[in-house]
């Protein structure tokens, strides 16, 4: 059975919120304290999850993209997995400067190309940030390659992580 996203509710968004505030964290974005050298793990998903790049040619296309984009960044990309609704990627960088710009670009791009394919200019928002893990040993860079490799079993669509296309 596929993953089904729902929109949070408002007791969950107001306790979400809550605590950002308590830990001192934005409000509606996830921080990026580090800008060391090193891997991070990056997530980001759709806004509200919801499953907007759910053909294989969007998935495809994306995953190009993010690659090509990190390359560019001078983030090399060590293992990654694109679903309908998010994607996560572990990369090596000599600094996270440049990745947030680069990874706000191409959230840009691919919103306005997805929105008007799908006729939503206007009424959609595709993404919602992203976030980033600062890989902090050894232990951490292999729990974080087994969650990616897992990932599409994790939310049910395969049961095999080498069955994902």
């Amino acid at each position: 059975m596929p993953y089904e996203w729902r929109k949070m509710t408002d007791m969950e968004r107001q306790e979400t919120l809550k605590f950002r505030k308590e830990s001192s964290v934005p409000l509606h974005a996830p921080p990026h304290p580090y800008n060391e050298s090193g891997n991070y793990l990056i997530t980001a998903a759709n806004f509200e999850h919801a499953p907007i790049m759910s053909t294989l040619q969007r998935l495809s296309d994306f995953e190009s993209r993010l690659i090509e984009t990190l390359f560019n960044a001078n983030a090399q990309a060590n293992a990654w997995v694109v679903l309908p609704n998010h994607y996560h990627v572990l990369v090596q960088v000599e600094t996270l400067a440049v990745v947030p710009k680069a990874i706000g670009q191409l959230h840009g791009i691919t919103s306005r190309e997805w929105n008007l394919i799908d006729q939503q200019t206007g009424k959609r928002r595709v993404w919602y940030n992203y976030s980033d893990r600062f890989i902090r040993d050894e232990s951490y860079h292999y729990r974080a390659l087994n969650y990616i490799h897992i990932n599409p079993v994790k939310h049910n669509y395969c049961t095999n992580p080498y069955d994902w296309p």
